[in-house]
């Protein structure tokens, strides 16, 4: 069954979002990615995605190429936008994340969290209770290096809040589905 990853255009297999950095490193095999690469892959315009480099969303492109890095932080505030406001997005990313156009004060390297987040969502369904969900993002992040102490329950809290800004878009479009069928 074909599954759209989340932020993106893109469709693949449910089950290969545990394999979501190998699917992505693939697409970085020639170098880095061009505008028009990120815009097809994001489903944005370009212009959005320049008005956010200017706006210090994320660091500019060196010689008019994004990173693997720089996509991630497109798709995370990509899937993020439409149910959360984007000063609240920016305010999320900056406390595990710092300056947004500096990625010297990281604490996760954005494809690390959006790679953590792809396989979360893709589980949603297994997800229906806290404790569910709590085990298994104990299980990502177990493995995660702090870089500074509580460094990790930093993260965690923000996937925590990925997840129910994503399902509860996805709940909202399932009852715009269903007040259609009502026409």
């Amino acid at each position: 069954m074909q599954w759209t990853i989340p932020g993106t255009v893109l469709q693949i297999p449910r089950r290969d979002a545990e394999r979501i950095d190998q699917v992505f490193s693939s697409m970085f095999l020639a170098g880095d990615l061009l505008l028009g690469q990120v815009a097809g892959i994001s489903g944005l315009e370009p212009y959005t995605v320049q008005n956010w480099v200017k706006r210090g969303l994320l660091p500019p492109p060196q010689r008019k190429r994004y990173t693997q890095r720089q996509l991630c932080r497109i798709l995370n505030i990509n899937m993020l936008k439409g149910v959360l406001p984007m000063e609240r997005i920016c305010s999320m990313l900056s406390y595990i994340n710092g300056h947004l156009d500096d990625e010297s004060d990281d604490i996760i390297d954005d494809s690390q969290l959006y790679f953590m987040f792809v396989r979360l969502a893709a589980r949603a369904r297994e997800l229906q209770h806290r404790k569910d969900r709590e085990d298994l993002l104990e299980g990502y992040l177990a493995d995660y290096d702090e870089p500074v102490p509580g460094a990790k329950a930093r993260v965690k809290e923000v996937l925590r809040i990925m997840l129910t800004a994503w399902l509860a878009a996805r709940m909202t479009r399932e009852a715009e589905r269903m007040l259609e069928a009502l026409q």
